[in-house]
């Protein structure tokens, strides 16, 4: 009797799939930084403005729906433009749904990009260091040990790329709840600076001039963020503490 190939995929072709979402990803930020660097800038956004405040008043729903989507888009395939769109939250819908529009966005970005990793080179990576021994063992059980801690640093801490912090806790074998916590509460100061210069963004296009983000490095701005992130940090520091108390 013949039998019919099977339908399975190969092994191999499995782990092609698994690594399609992270591929596509990456494919989709290099062709968007090509083709969309020059176009999502605030100078798009001043040449549109009375036509999205038009649409905002008539269609308001739709409108923040829509926000939301690109913002997902962009953020979720490391697209050019993420603080233009966090800027034009605030613009669109004040602060207070502003922010809220652009961290929920944001965060659905990030953990877009967390799954995709996860589900292909990071399951693999996270299985090889946990069959590992040694040092980075014992790196993998420090981290597990200060998840929220870390997380927290990695959000609150301007240095560290917005992709970067979606992409290396994946990696190295995040949980996603925690790394979900920490996104969404982690990303709300920032999320509201970028919203309150939005609020002002008016003003500012009536002068003929441009946003200036680097009010973000401002000392009254930065240094409440640095706060927090010390804040996040103390745990950390009280465990090393400890540690070489009972040594």
């Amino acid at each position: 009797m013949d039998q019919s190939p099977s339908s399975s995929p190969t092994p191999r072709a499995r782990h092609l799939l698994r690594h399609a979402p992270l591929a596509v990803i990456l494919v989709m930020a290099v062709v968007g930084y090509i083709t969309l660097r020059e176009h999502i800038t605030f100078d798009t956004l001043r040449e549109h403005r009375e036509t999205l405040l038009a649409f905002r008043d008539s269609h308001f729903t739709t409108l923040a729906t829509a926000f939301v989507a690109t913002y997902f888009v962009i953020v979720s395939f490391s697209l050019p433009g993420a603080a233009v769109a966090s800027v034009t939250g605030g613009f669109l819908f004040g602060l207070v749904l502003g922010t809220a529009l652009n961290v929920a966005a944001a965060s659905l970005g990030a953990a877009a990009i967390f799954l995709a990793a996860r589900w292909g080179l990071g399951a693999a990576l996270a299985t090889r260091i946990e069959t590992s021994e040694g040092r980075m063992k014992r790196l993998k059980q420090r981290l597990h040990d200060n998840e929220i801690s870390v997380l927290f640093l990695m959000r609150l801490v301007p240095a560290v790329p917005f992709f970067v912090a979606n992409l290396l806790p994946a990696l190295v074998g995040v949980r996603f709840r925690n790394f979900i916590l920490t996104t969404v509460l982690g990303i709300i100061p920032g999320a509201m600076v970028f919203t309150w210069i939005g609020v002002g963004l008016g003003e500012v296009f009536d002068r003929g001039d441009t946003p200036d983000l680097s009010l973000l490095w401002e000392p009254q701005i930065i240094g409440p963020i640095l706060g927090l992130a010390a804040l996040a940090a103390m745990p950390m520091l009280i465990k090393v503490i400890r540690g070489k108390r009972d040594i």
